[in-house]
């Protein structure tokens, strides 16, 4: 197989997952267009069941919804720290609400097992078993026909009562839906999304950072780092990723910056770029978000290639070429 066509296969089975009501659900990271925290939503006179409320996003009025409702699943409170999936069809743009990201995984073909018996009003056609767990990989199209049907056979509950009610919270989120409105860097286009356009956002000490979505093909939110003795201060050490050990790369010691103590968990972001596959350590990660480069200033030929300004942040774009090409990096095949 061609590395054109190892690409293609590649984005076509990298997934991103997030759990709602104790269970893990997937959808393709190319349907995905954003992640944020829940904002006040509109609620205009009587809405089916299956849509909690709108929101306008890039000038287009959205649905969101909430997948409890196909999955005949009690339906709790939301609380001012669920996230929001932005969902792109090839016909329309509408949000998931979540309780939490968990993380971008390269799903194996091989371990996707179809249901058999999906008809059009299921919202789930395959399963993904990952570390002993299943993961209900959604069919994003199937919610798109849904939600043209506009009926009302969800079952009946108050969906204003469910979200917080406390005005701490309603100021929260307002003020959520007012930097949504405000933003005007993000400008979707007709045609594909493409992952160059995409980004995930972390935290190394109070800075923020970000890697171009193509670079990226796992995100963990904790994984076990073993030491290797004898090797650079900013080599952090190995990581056992099914069987695939992989550098771990200290980004922070690497780039010069401050050490800070250490964190209870070990995030890294897993790229590959120069044929070299590297895990990045980092503090925190933040969001998934997609940006048009007409603005960002260029400086590629560092570690850092351009720094951008979205929702009121200034974000620095690591140059991933640079740092998998440096010749201080130590790669041991294991």
């Amino acid at each position: 197989m061609s590395s054109s066509n190892n690409y293609i296969e590649q984005r076509k089975n990298t997934h991103l997952y997030f759990s709602v009501g104790g269970n893990k659900y997937a959808v393709n990271t190319d349907n995905v267009l954003e992640i944020m925290k829940l904002p006040e939503l509109d609620y205009p006179q009587k809405l089916p069941n299956n849509i909690i409320g709108l929101l306008k996003y890039n000038n287009f009025v959205i649905n969101i919804i909430d997948i409890r409702f196909y999955l005949d699943m009690e339906v709790t409170p939301y609380d001012i720290n669920k996230e929001l999936l932005i969902i792109k069809t090839d016909e329309t743009i509408f949000g998931i609400i979540t309780d939490k990201v968990l993380g971008i995984l390269p799903f194996d073909a091989a371990l996707v097992d179809a249901i058999p018996f999906v008809d059009h009003k299921m919202i789930i056609d395959s399963l993904y078993k990952y570390n002993n767990e299943t993961i209900f990989i959604i069919n994003i199209y199937a919610i798109e026909n849904l939600l043209k049907q506009h009926d009302n056979q969800w079952a009946e509950v108050e969906i204003q009562s469910l979200f917080p009610q406390d005005e701490v919270s309603k100021s929260i989120m307002s003020k959520r839906t007012l930097a949504i409105a405000d933003k005007s860097n993000l400008k979707l286009a007709s045609g594909e999304l493409h992952a160059k356009n995409k980004y995930i956002s972390f935290n190394l000490n109070d800075d923020s950072y970000c890697i171009e979505l193509n670079f990226v093909k796992e995100v963990l939110k904790d994984t076990s780092i073993t030491f290797v003795p004898g090797t650079p201060d900013f080599i952090e050490g190995i990581m056992n990723l099914r069987g695939d050990y992989i550098t771990v790369l200290n980004l922070k010691k690497f780039l010069g910056l401050k050490a800070s103590s250490k964190n209870d968990k070990n995030p890294v972001i897993i790229v590959k770029c120069n044929e070299l596959k590297l895990a990045l350590l980092i503090d925190k990660i933040n969001e998934l978000f997609e940006f048009l480069e007409t603005d960002a200033i260029d400086n590629s030929d560092g570690y850092f290639a351009q720094e951008l300004m979205y929702n009121g942040t200034l974000y620095t774009i690591l140059n991933v070429d640079k740092i998998t090409s440096d010749k201080r990096i130590i790669v041991t095949d294991m």
